[in-house]
């Protein structure tokens, strides 16, 4: 399944106090259906982005085992984690930070 971009919200501005924070969403489809997946970000010194908490995750996908059955909550979380890797998310949460405010 291929996800794309669908948002990317900056919450909290961020200043000397207080660090930029923010939610991504991208989406996928496939024969099965479409599915999302959206975590929160940070803005970490020197600019760099990051996953709020690798964790908690938000998604409607489901993942199973070769024997069909659901994976436990850690085996989906590092799933999706090999998912999110693949993206080029933290390049959309730049141009978020850098657009004026309002937009």
């Amino acid at each position: 399944m291929q996800f794309a971009h669908l948002s990317t919200r900056v919450l909290v501005v961020g200043d000397e106090e207080q660090p930029a924070m923010g939610q991504t969403l991208w989406s996928g489809e496939s024969e099965l259906g479409a599915a999302g997946v959206a975590w929160d970000w940070v803005c970490m010194p020197y600019g760099m982005v990051s996953m709020v908490d690798p964790m908690a995750l938000v998604t409607n996908l489901q993942f199973l085992n070769r024997a069909g059955e659901v994976l436990a909550p850690l085996e989906s979380a590092i799933q999706l984690n090999g998912i999110v890797h693949t993206l080029p998310w933290q390049q959309h949460v730049q141009q978020a930070l850098q657009a004026p405010a309002g937009h």
